[in-house]
């Protein structure tokens, strides 16, 4: 039974009744085909070719809607619940059967579990018990199906792109994007640790000389601005030399009628943005840098 589960296999049919037909594989173990999935009847004495899983109820099943996820073979499926005791349940299209990633094959740290709705890069793997269970994909596998991103070819820097995590380390987040290229968010460049299976949209801030893309979670600093930051950054990025003739010397009242502000409200923004390096003081006033220009 061990050797002729995860995977497609040929059976002969040998008996039928009202809901299911039955095979056997070189007259052993039966394996029942729900009548419900055939778009005509198998005959008996003839043969039947699907996948071959022990269902919910703990019998042998072959299915014609053979998933893309086998032994040997990846593809993603979609989480369904998980059980702190034993792992996640993952969806991989069959009707009655739902594989369990183990707690052994996800991280120590139970918060970077996936949850509902995420979706791992899987195989199926068979421990000496006989039973299925889902294994992520390796960094080795990873890198196998993936292929090597460059600026220019469709990605830029600034570009919002959709990816999955597949897999958390202490150096920074790996992840792979929808269109298989490597990722990886340092971080410093988060807020918090994206869950494994957790598909995140983030920013492109370049490609590495492996090819992979650099990428953040943290929005551009402008957008976390308060508005008295934003409308200073606004005007800066109006003029035409991107200069204005004030500092946090200037006369207050000078100050209000530019702005209409006060001269406490003036300096804080100059504060946040020289925290985020988007301006420089010079001569008699305020410039924008080339990285509050460029809007990072």
């Amino acid at each position: 039974m061990e050797e002729r589960l995860g995977q497609i296999i040929k059976a002969k049919v040998t008996d039928e009744n009202d809901a299911y037909f039955y095979a056997q594989v070189d007259g052993g173990h039966t394996y029942e085909i729900d009548k419900d999935e055939l778009e005509k009847p198998l005959k008996l004495g003839g043969y039947v070719t699907g996948f071959a899983y022990q269902n919910e109820d703990h019998r042998l099943q072959i299915t014609k809607a053979v998933p893309d996820i086998q032994k040997d073979q990846y593809a993603w499926g979609k989480v369904v619940q998980g059980r702190s005791d034993l792992g996640v349940f993952v969806d991989i299209g069959l009707a009655n059967k739902d594989l369990v990633v183990s707690l052994d094959d996800l991280p120590t740290i139970h918060d970077l579990w996936p949850k509902k709705g995420d979706r791992l890069l899987l195989t199926i793997k068979e421990d000496n018990k006989g039973r299925l269970w889902g294994k992520p994909a390796q960094q080795d596998i990873v890198k196998a199906v993936s292929r090597q991103a460059r600026l220019g070819a469709g990605i830029k820097k600034g570009d919002k792109i959709k990816a999955t995590v597949y897999r958390n380390k202490l150096v920074g987040t790996l992840v792979l994007t929808d269109n298989y290229c490597l990722g990886f968010i340092h971080p410093s460049q988060r807020e918090i640790e994206p869950r494994l299976g957790e598909v995140v949209e983030a920013r492109v801030l370049g490609v590495n000389e492996h090819g992979v893309i650099n990428l953040s979670l943290k929005p551009l600093a402008y957008q976390v601005m308060d508005e008295d930051a934003q409308f200073l950054l606004l005007q800066l990025k109006r003029k035409p030399e991107h200069f204005l003739p004030f500092n946090d010397k200037s006369d207050p009242e000078s100050i209000k009628m530019q702005f209409g502000f006060s001269k406490s409200q003036f300096k804080r923004a100059l504060g946040r943005l020289y925290k985020e390096r988007l301006i420089e003081q010079v001569d008699d006033g305020i410039r924008l840098t080339d990285k509050g220009l460029a809007g990072e």
